[in-house]
């Protein structure tokens, strides 16, 4: 299950500079990949997008506050998760991943044995099966054991702070489903950010609790496409059609994931007059997003890239991680200048529908658009 997101994001009152450069203008079709659940169908925890865990995490045995689709001994396990990590010192992407599996193996619920329901002898929050050595039954079924042997055995995953979320836990369970992680880091994100002042939005592989700058990789997932500044807005008086930001920054810079997926179109998007032509520069008024990339996120969330330079680094159904470099900028199709178009769209709706402000959406991922340095 998925928990439910809140409709309104809170916005930072910002000045963004509307610059007169002109993108994307709309031969993307109208796809939808895949059946999604609805914009409701998110969480309603209201963590804040301005702290980043310097307030450090809340004591389990306190008044915890409540999370629509988790009851209360359900967000209580995900605070023992959570605390049991930073005693371990370990840095706050760890405790997305764990948060993350431990939804999935038992939606934050210390399960005993189930009888016939049950998968072999798994047990507990993590449904780790003492036959292969995590434990006795007892030490299993205690919470602060169970989530300790997580991150121990995380721990001595070589370059885990690297992987995708559902890569880093598959190689911790070793799962009959490896790809059901994924689903759950939005809602793990949240709970995170709930439970431990906005620990999600720090720099993910630090225990500096510091908030992640431009290039770093916060511990929700996500980071910047590229360092610059932002300049026409989204659907702006001006541009009531521009569905995405754009990023000013300069020719042959590199523009990456914007969190782990799966790439899911590849290509030199057609202008106005039905042409394919990407590998030259493009002008006001050409249409179509020139060379371009699509990625599929966990949360049923799609990220594009437009203006690309030449055809792109990856191919459609890779996977990629969040700082992965997929292409670099330039200034194809509908386009006046170099920069990069950047999109989020909603519910994988590829459509002007799906479409989301970038801005207030990377703000909530802790990895905030504008930051050139």
């Amino acid at each position: 299950m998925s928990l439910r997101r809140p409709r309104k994001v809170v916005l930072l009152a910002a000045l963004v500079v509307t610059l007169a450069l002109v993108c994307c203008g709309g031969s993307v079709g109208l796809l939808l990949y895949g059946e999604l659940a609805d914009n409701k169908d998110q969480t309603n925890l209201n963590a804040t997008s301005f702290e980043c865990g310097q307030g450090g995490v809340i004591d389990a045995n306190a008044k915890l506050p409540k999370a629509r689709d988790y009851g209360a001994q359900q967000v209580r396990n995900a605070a023992v998760i959570i605390n049991v990590g930073a005693k371990l010192k370990m840095p706050p992407r760890a405790w997305v991943i764990a948060v993350a599996t431990a939804m999935q193996e038992s939606r934050l619920s210390n399960l005993g044995n189930l009888g016939s329901r049950n998968d072999h002898d798994s047990l507990g929050l993590f449904q780790q099966r003492p036959s292969s050595g995590w434990g006795t039954p007892k030490e299993i079924q205690n919470p602060e054991y169970a989530a300790t042997k997580f991150y121990e055995k995380l721990k001595t995953i070589s370059g885990w702070e690297d992987m995708s979320l559902t890569r880093a836990a598959q190689a911790v369970q070793i799962s009959a489903y490896p790809d059901a992680y994924a689903k759950h880091e939005p809602a793990a994100t949240q709970i995170v950010n709930m439970l431990a002042h906005g620990a999600a939005n720090a720099v993910g592989n630090s225990l500096s609790m510091s908030c992640a700058g431009a290039g770093q990789i916060a511990a929700s997932g996500w980071t910047v496409p590229v360092k610059a500044e932002v300049g026409s807005g989204f659907r702006s008086p001006e541009r009531p059609n521009h569905q995405g930001v754009d990023l000013i920054v300069s020719r042959y810079t590199p523009i990456v994931a914007a969190a782990s997926g799966i790439v899911s179109v590849v290509k030199c998007d057609e202008d106005f007059k039905g042409r394919k032509t990407c590998n030259v520069d493009g002008y006001p008024g050409k249409g179509g997003c020139g060379w371009m990339v699509e990625i599929q996120h966990a949360g049923n969330v799609m990220t594009r890239y437009c203006h690309m330079v030449q055809k792109p680094f990856v191919t459609v159904n890779q996977k990629v991680i969040a700082g992965q470099v997929i292409g670099k900028v330039g200034t194809s199709g509908n386009s006046s200048g170099p920069h990069l178009h950047f999109e989020v769209h909603y519910n994988n709706d590829r459509s002007s529908a799906g479409a989301t402000n970038p801005v207030p959406f990377m703000q909530k991922q802790g990895a905030p658009l504008g930051n050139a340095g």
